[in-house]
């Protein structure tokens, strides 16, 4: 691994415009601004030489260090120890609003709680991916980092009495400097983009206004959660790490603040995950009404709205919805590479932009009717533009649904006839139809459940392989795709049906390790991608939900309480899970915690249910795995 720290090995800071990483160690090594989806400052998580870095840490080296988040909060309290003493950093960013803006806020208050302790600090930006060269200018009150696109100004938390920070000059146009406190004394840092006037030093006062601001919008926010199910603490750090990734002005979700983080160490399976995929944002609108935040759910479906009534991929071959796009509902998604950069532990290509925001993906259709229908049952109705566009949606549907796709694994080998594309375009004209039905709005009814019977019958004849006894991956085929594990949840199968149970049995014995879920098999059906990668671990938590849907309660809460062992300290997961439980992709994953919440209120509803009947909760073979 060399100088990079184990992916899991970080917290999530953010002011619902752009997002910070802090490492265990007090390295903030990812950043972008003024949008998650734009240039990094710091970036050395891909690359420590050239990917910049914002440090701070004892200058004694043989410390001990903790990272927690105060409670109810996006504040990161990352702690020091040393036989001498202890201090800590907390680290936030004050929200920002829902305008737009280039001014952005980190903010570091170093304390120090025992005894005395030095910290080095080191503020090294590498602007535009480490591409654009800058400037550093120092004034008596602080310094200016400057380019020709960007300034950051750093401002010190001090009081006038204080001692003046003295900057070391290593003519490398980064600033280093020392800070020696006693139990008791904080001093601290504010690295601002565009700020509206020179350095100038912080009162703690001011500090603390924007501290207790920060704290304060955090416990409101959360407050309105209605869970108090069995998994709340986990529940409600999942949603605070997905506001957190959810662009204010928009009120689009990134599938991840990140990019370039491997699917395998050393391979070339990294891709960038700061776009706001159809498919993923729809999966909130289920998370984010069962634990009642209806705001954001208005705001997504309002972004969601506006993409169909766009219609922004009628000119390719990917329909009228894009599988991704920018926060600002742009699709400008062009792919390259970062050639000078080694990527994160040597995994190269860097990959920025995606190239596979144009490909076919008929399920997308599928995922955002049932996330409009589903919000429509809770009271948020389209107007009657929105029906208009949708209804334009669904008839392109119907002469295109049948057709090869490249699947929503985002596969590079060729499209395939892929079942859960099928099987969520059933979805979508089930769910239209319901529409029209419920608010007596005009459609071409009959065309509508004729195309919704002949894919039925389509996915059950073509998608259902009698030698296996189970759906598969894609017509002609005998692998197995965990997707498909959605397909009672959708209701597209009753969970009791013997075709669904021996599904279920095939994935159990196939493609679950150890209660860890593998999207599919890459060596029986190529995707066009070297190398091998984790298991997924939101697909663990869909089959979660299938054993919970399927009655098997007990292995359902087993496997559930083993994946919360794989979370991180603070309780973020990445993208995937490799065999030594390190953590894996992209971080923190949207999806991988939109499925957990999803999960866990399925779960809880079932276990509940049988509580609620006064029958025992039906035992499976958990026990007899341990």
């Amino acid at each position: 691994m060399g100088d990079y720290p184990l992916i899991e090995d970080h917290g999530l800071i953010g002011d619902l415009q752009t997002a910070a990483l802090v490492t265990t160690q007090g390295t903030i090594d990812w950043y972008c601004s003024p949008r998650f989806d734009s240039p990094s400052i710091f970036g050395s998580l891909l690359d420590s030489e050239k990917g910049g870095h914002f440090k701070v840490a004892p200058v004694d080296k043989t410390y001990a260090t903790k990272q927690l988040y105060l409670p109810d909060t996006a504040v990161l309290v990352t702690r020091f120890m040393t036989e001498a003493g202890a201090g800590e950093v907390i680290d936030f960013m004050p929200v920002t609003g829902a305008t737009a803006t280039r001014r952005h806020r980190l903010v570091r208050l170093l304390r120090c709680v025992r005894g005395s302790l030095t910290f080095q600090v080191d503020i090294a930006p590498r602007f535009n991916y480490g591409r654009t060269p800058h400037e550093l200018h120092y004034t008596e009150q602080g310094a200016v980092f400057v380019t020709d696109e960007l300034e950051l100004t750093l401002h010190a938390v001090r009081e006038p009495e204080d001692v003046r920070l003295v900057p070391q000059d290593l003519g490398d146009h980064d600033m280093h400097f020392t800070l020696t406190l006693q139990a008791g004394q904080e001093r601290g840092v504010v690295l601002e983009s565009f700020a509206d006037g020179p350095p100038r030093h912080i009162p703690h006062t001011e500090y603390m206004e924007l501290f207790d601001g920060t704290v304060q919008f955090w416990r409101n926010w959360l407050g309105q959660s209605r869970y108090s199910g069995r998994w709340r603490e986990a529940v409600e750090r999942s949603a605070v790490t997905l506001k957190l990734m959810t662009y204010a002005p928009s009120g689009a979700l990134v599938a991840a603040p990140t990019a370039g983080l491997p699917e395998q160490l050393g391979g070339e399976r990294n891709w960038d995950y700061r776009f706001t995929w159809i498919r993923d944002a729809s999966f909130s609108i289920y998370a984010l009404l069962g634990l009642g935040f209806t705001e954001e759910a208005v705001a997504f479906i309002g972004w969601l709205r506006d993409r169909v009534h766009e219609k922004a991929g009628c000119d390719g071959n990917s329909g009228p919805l894009n599988i991704m796009y920018r926060v600002d509902g742009s699709a400008d998604l062009v792919e390259e590479t970062l050639d000078h950069w080694e990527g994160y532990a040597g995994s190269s290509p860097v990959r920025i932009g995606n190239g596979a925001a144009n490909q076919l993906q008929l399920d997308i259709y599928g995922e955002a009717l049932d996330s409009i229908f589903f919000a429509h049952q809770r009271g948020i109705q389209l107007d009657h533009r929105g029906w208009t566009s949708l209804r334009t949606l669904v008839d392109w549907l119907s002469d295109h649904w049948d057709q090869p796709e490249e699947g929503l694994w985002e596969t590079r080998g060729g499209r395939q006839d892929f079942t859960y594309g099928r099987v969520m375009s059933w979805v979508a004209f089930d769910r239209a139809l319901r529409l029209a039905a419920a608010s007596g709005r005009p459609a071409t009814l009959a065309r509508w459940s004729t195309e919704r019977d002949k894919i039925y019958e389509q996915v059950l004849t073509r998608g259902w392989d009698p030698e296996r006894q189970s759906f598969v991956q894609h017509y002609g085929s005998q692998v197995l795709d965990s997707s498909l594990l959605r397909m009672s949840t959708v209701g597209f199968i009753t969970p009791d049906d013997p075709m669904w149970s021996s599904t279920l049995k095939a994935m159990d014995e196939r493609l679950v390790n150890d209660s860890l879920v593998y999207r599919y098999n890459p060596e029986a059906s190529p995707d066009g991608l070297r190398g091998s990668e984790g298991t997924f671990s939101l697909c663990t938590f869909i089959y979660v939900d299938a054993l919970a849907r399927a009655g098997r309660l007990n292995e359902a809460r087993l496997v559930l309480e083993k994946m919360l062992t794989y979370a991180n300290h603070l309780g973020l997961y990445s993208e995937e899970i490799d065999l030594t439980g390190r953590q894996l992709g992209n971080f923190p994953q949207a999806f991988t915690h939109l499925a957990f919440i999803d999960t866990a209120l399925t779960l809880d509803r079932e276990l509940n249910r049988a509580r609620a009947n006064g029958t025992a909760v039906p035992r499976g073979s958990a026990e007899s795995n341990l």
